[in-house]
């Protein structure tokens, strides 16, 4: 077994919330779907071409927060359209409220999410295309974190194969980095009184998973996921087994979104 990890990082983000249509809200982890564009893009694959060959069956995607993250509103100003005529700004201007994904410090933190990538025998073969592709540097279009202007750049990668990967039974309280399946959650550690990494934010959201092949963006699969908003990530007790991730001095806990 491989798994490719992809650290990814910009200054803003914006993952619209797709059940929201009078406001502009955002999740603050880019859903599964949003990461399949951004991978399917590193590869160029042609718009909603991909979603068979990146379906959950066939590629595994893990997400970890690597900097502390917060959201915001904030007035965008788009062109009020009322008739046809009015693209030409004729009709004025309408303020349509905007969050924004970002550090806690918008001047200087920058938004960093890592991505852990793996496969089944049905996927391999996109995987081995993907992983040839970012280790090589070769990508065929830019990234970028929601809307087009908020770019993203690839900062490392690196692939965990052979000893560097180990699966590792749940016992008692465990601290996991990634981005957790609710239903693999039996019990959470809120006792902040023993660690400072049982500090961090905790958000649980329910995020698109998978698309129908029919070029509509049909939603086919849902993921409800507890994830911190820190690297520091979240002591649970799980139901099912977890991968341990080595790295020189760095051992990472995760799960994929299955």
């Amino acid at each position: 077994m491989e798994i490719l990890q992809l650290d990814i990082g910009g200054k803003l983000a914006h993952f619209r919330k797709y059940y929201a249509n009078n406001t502009a809200m955002s999740f603050s982890i880019p859903p599964r779907t949003t990461i399949i564009g951004m991978l399917a893009g590193i590869l160029g694959r042609p718009r909603d071409s991909y979603y068979e060959e990146f379906a959950s069956e066939h590629i595994k995607i893990g997400i970890r927060v690597m900097q502390p993250l917060k959201k915001s509103f904030h007035r965008v100003n788009f062109l009020r359209v009322v008739s046809k005529g009015d693209f030409d700004g004729s009709g004025g201007r309408i303020q349509t409220p905007f969050e924004v994904v970002s550090g806690l410090d918008i001047s200087r933190d920058q938004l960093t999410y890592r991505l852990f990538i793996s496969c089944s025998e049905i996927g391999r073969q996109t995987f081995d295309l993907l992983k040839n592709a970012v280790l090589a540097r070769r990508q065929q279009y830019a990234l970028t974190f929601g809307t087009a202007n908020f770019t993203a750049s690839v900062l490392s990668v690196h692939l965990f194969k052979g000893d560097a990967i180990r699966t590792a039974e749940t016992a008692g309280l465990t601290t996991v980095h990634s981005a957790i399946p609710s239903e693999a959650i039996e019990a959470l550690d809120f006792d902040r009184r023993q660690s400072v990494d049982t500090l961090q934010a905790i958000e649980e959201e329910l995020l698109p998973a998978d698309f129908v092949s029919n070029f509509d963006r049909e939603l086919r699969r849902m993921n409800r996921v507890l994830f911190s908003t820190t690297a520091s990530g979240i002591r649970v007790e799980l139901n099912r087994s977890f991968f341990v991730l080595q790295n020189g001095q760095e051992l990472q806990h995760i799960l994929f979104l299955e």
